[in-house]
């Protein structure tokens, strides 16, 4: 799948939006990517995932489980261990830390690759990393949907992405005069209330 057949799957679902964003990691964006409009098609996501997973096992050869961060990663974390014939866990925030939770567990010698659905800074990637290299597993790098720090967000790993973008994003206090004029709107989930 090309990079302009991702991006066509994602403006086909409606969820690539434009307008004055604050992403999860609190930067400013006038472009984002509102995946859980591409995660409601199984088709699409599958579609999708298939795709990724391919690029996985291109990448890493065997892979024996799939650990995504909770909420985003959950889906395409499981659509891709479905694609390659793997398991799925995923982790959670516990106190504000990931954690394996659910009795999940990495088994000693599982070859381990992390998936995300996006990344932007690359902080909840490496904070699922972090809950990862806990367990005995062999951890062989991390995958993405899109990747939207064109290849600058260091992870500690080698990032494997369906799709590599280069979309701009601002500390709230240095925003473009373009965005600075349209009032901001938060469509992720990070920090709502429990």
């Amino acid at each position: 799948m090309t990079q302009d057949e991702v991006l066509a799957e994602f403006r086909e679902a409606g969820a690539l939006l434009e307008g004055h964003f604050i992403l999860s990691s609190g930067l400013r964006s006038p472009v984002f990517l509102q995946k859980m409009r591409v995660f409601q098609d199984p088709v699409r996501t599958a579609r999708l995932c298939t795709a990724l997973a391919a690029k996985i096992t291109a990448q890493f050869g065997q892979v024996d489980l799939i650990v995504s961060p909770a909420m985003g990663g959950i889906i395409p974390g499981y659509e891709t261990a479905r694609a390659i014939g793997c398991d799925a866990v995923f982790v959670e925030r516990v106190e504000g830390e990931f954690q394996l939770r659910r009795n999940f567990e990495i088994p000693a010698g599982a070859r381990v690759v992390m998936v995300e659905d996006l990344v932007t800074t690359g902080l909840s990637s490496r904070e699922c990393l972090a809950a990862i290299r806990h367990y005995p597993g062999i951890l062989l790098g991390a995958a993405c949907l899109i990747d939207r720090s064109n290849g600058t967000a260091d992870i500690g790993v080698p990032l494997v992405a369906l799709c590599t973008l280069d979309i701009p994003s601002y500390p709230a206090d240095a925003l473009p005069p373009e965005l600075a004029g349209i009032p901001p709107v938060k469509p992720g989930s990070r920090g709502l209330a429990a």
